[in-house]
């Protein structure tokens, strides 16, 4: 019986993620042909708090997810972005989207909502600028030298067809060497589209990247789900000084997207739960889930990944507090503010099967290789 409800959780967890994580798929492939690298390293490659606040506002108006925000932040590190600026974007895109924002705003009024915007900002910068302070880049791009891989591959200038074209210089890639000619400035600037190289990139180089850290994440975030207790709000009502502390270990794990955690979090409130305790599941749950920690880990180490959590869940608690103290001292009633709405389909059930799909291909294809390799040797 647990172990139906748990596949339950899993299938419905994954038909919740699949259509925003391949559309944030689908958007970073096409932001990676249409966006020069070039550009992505002058504006978010320094370790600096410019970086971090370009980030942070970067990711404001994209309308993406907590999961969908994976694959768009694994492209700009990948194309140059600094530790801190992918840190940023990361935790300020899925709360600071400007569908999140809308959403807010209908069910909790322009106070919450601008709380939640500004605050969200902050929490983001901060972390981008602890994370470059205190776990700066030790490597650049030795991943560019090493040997040559599938995913080394898709950095390749559009056009090329295979490696060995990256011996072939034409005379205008000469001239640049040798800084005679006039293309230096302009070849790697301008990018013919490719919508095949964009969908290559997408669905081999970064979903192969983040397969393994998405499989383990999704069976964790499916166990937790099952496991947190029904009466959620009578226990978060019943020991007020513990709420928080208890929403935060809650939220941080679970996946709940920025928009889909508004009526949760409305709900806590009209249950009777402070307006910070549900602040605190509003800002720790879209910005944070198993995945995104296990991505976070895998793309940046440990040390950002510590970063990453301890400045969303202080920051949380802090602003949490801030936002009982505004409702308290100005004697507005918040759950006076409140409206609710949801949705799935069958976009979301072909989304969930195309994704697990690239998984089990991605998880089991170095198996094969071995296979294919020993039986070749023989």
């Amino acid at each position: 019986m647990e172990i139906t409800l748990f596949f339950e959780a899993l299938w419905q967890l994954s038909v919740a993620m699949a259509p925003y994580i391949l559309f944030g798929l689908a958007f970073a492939g096409i932001l990676h042909e249409i966006v020069p690298d070039s550009i992505v390293t002058k504006h978010l490659g320094k370790e600096s708090i410019t970086s971090v606040v370009k980030s942070t506002v970067f990711g404001i108006p994209l309308p993406v997810c907590s999961c969908g925000v994976i694959p768009l932040a694994t492209s700009i590190k990948k194309s140059g972005a600094s530790k801190g600026a992918t840190l940023s974007f990361l935790i300020s895109t899925p709360i600071t989207g400007i569908d999140s924002i809308m959403a807010t705003y209908g069910i909790f009024g322009w106070i919450f909502t601008l709380y939640r915007a500004i605050t969200s900002m902050i929490i983001a910068m901060v972390a981008g600028i602890l994370t470059n302070i205190f776990d700066k880049e030790t490597i650049t791009r030795v991943d560019m030298e090493s040997t040559p891989t599938s995913a080394f591959l898709t950095f390749k200038p559009v056009g090329v067809d295979s490696i060995s074209a990256f011996n072939i210089k034409s005379k205008e890639e000469e001239s640049c060497g040798t800084g005679t000619g006039s293309c230096c400035s302009t070849t790697q600037e301008s990018k013919t589209f490719s919508l095949a190289a964009a969908m290559k990139y997408a669905f081999t180089t970064l979903l192969g990247d983040i397969a393994k850290p998405l499989f383990w994440g999704l069976l964790l975030g499916a166990l937790i789900t099952v496991a947190i207790p029904e009466n959620l709000s009578e226990i978060l009502k019943e020991y007020t000084l513990l709420s928080y502390l208890i929403v935060i270990i809650i939220a941080v794990p679970m996946y709940v997207c920025a928009t889909a955690s508004l009526p949760i979090a409305a709900g806590l409130m009209l249950s009777g739960v402070s307006a910070g305790a549900a602040f605190v599941f509003l800002s720790a749950g879209p910005a944070t889930n198993t995945v995104t920690i296990g991505v976070v880990k895998k793309m940046l180490g440990t040390r950002s990944l510590i970063i990453y959590l301890g400045s969303i869940i202080v920051g949380s608690i802090f602003f949490g507090l801030g936002l009982d103290y505004l409702f308290d001292s100005s004697n507005i009633d918040p759950g006076s503010l409140i409206h609710l709405h949801e949705e799935s389909g069958l976009i979301s059930t072909i989304s969930a099967v195309i994704l697990w799909g690239f998984i089990v291909w991605f998880i089991s294809k170095p198996y094969f290789t071995k296979k294919h390799n020993e039986s070749s040797c023989s």
